[in-house]
């Protein structure tokens, strides 16, 4: 039954026997990690045994439900979760532990079952490095960066680009409040003070002549929404990258396009991402291609490459 959405009921009067795992989001249909993780799990069961138990669910859990859907989790016995929008920070205040990357990002999406509670890592930053350069070419390193968003998907963007040494960060999001908490993060950072804030509503002028833009902001989910920042301020040698992939191909991707500019959607990230998590709940080695290839056919896509 790993097609299927689970809530929080199920928890209560379902059994999910074996090594579970999960991802939790709302909403969360979408999501296409069951099937991406499920047939990489069946590759490493190929190889050992132990995994011949494993299963990924996928859970839809509102953000009021939440504090009361970890601790059942863990009662459960799940051994990983993985947390999607809204639940990254929350989760913060949930946990018994904490990676120093999940500490310094604010935000987690994966977390392991430990003896006294879940223990949080982010491998976002990680995913969203991964895919850059396997799908435009582009090292955050010495990279001017307009981040678009404050949520935790842009919290674990924003601290990457400044681990990894990006020339000038521009980060814009709609809230003026959850903005500033993102910068004050960045701030404290060293090297933090290439950190530059903006409303999405004036985003700056004077920009350079190239750079990446990345989205992590909810705009681009449904049909009807408008481009998150008008690409046309942007010079040629810039490109895109959207956190969204699904659907395949946003209004940001298809003016940056139309622009000629080099543009990509969030599949890479999420298969990286999701790969990076289940070895660190299995501490093996996970076949990206598998991934992708599942990812790809539940999407309804061509197969793509990803390295």
């Amino acid at each position: 039954m790993t097609e299927f959405t689970y809530t929080l009921a199920d928890l209560d009067t379902q059994e999910f026997e074996g090594t579970s795992l999960a991802v939790i989001g709302h909403p969360i249909q979408h999501s296409v990690s069951p099937a991406m993780h499920n047939a990489a799990i069946a590759k490493m069961r190929q190889a050992d045994s132990r995994f011949n138990d494993w299963t990924y669910y996928r859970f839809d859990i509102a953000p009021e439900d939440f504090a009361t859907a970890i601790p059942l989790f863990f009662k459960r016995n799940f051994l990983g979760l993985n947390l999607t929008i809204p639940h990254k920070v929350q989760a913060m205040d949930l946990i018994a532990g904490v990676s120093p990357d999940g500490e310094r990002m604010g935000a987690v999406n994966t977390l392991v079952w430990g003896e006294h509670g879940y223990n949080g890592f982010n491998t976002d930053g990680y995913g969203l490095k991964q895919a850059l350069q396997a799908d435009l070419g582009v090292s955050l390193k010495g990279a001017n960066v307009i981040l678009l968003g404050s949520g935790g998907a842009a919290r674990a963007a924003a601290v990457q680009c400044v681990l990894e040494g990006c020339h000038r960060l521009y980060i814009g999001n709609r809230s003026v409040e959850r903005l500033q908490q993102l910068i004050r993060v960045v701030e404290a950072m060293p090297g933090g003070d290439c950190v530059q804030a903006f409303a999405l509503s004036e985003p700056p002028t004077d920009l350079p002549e190239h750079g990446i833009l990345v989205n992590a902001t909810s705009l681009g989910l449904k049909d009807t929404d408008p481009a998150p920042f008008d690409v046309a301020m942007l010079a040629n040698n810039w490109v895109v990258y959207d956190m969204i992939y699904n659907p395949d191909t946003t209004r940001l991707l298809q003016e940056a396009r139309e622009r000629g500019l080099e543009a990509a959607n969030g599949l890479s990230m999420l298969v990286h991402q999701g790969g990076r998590s289940l070895e660190i709940w299995s501490g093996a080695k996970v076949d990206a291609h598998t991934m992708m290839r599942a990812a790809c056919h539940a999407l309804k896509l061509p197969p793509r490459f990803v390295s």
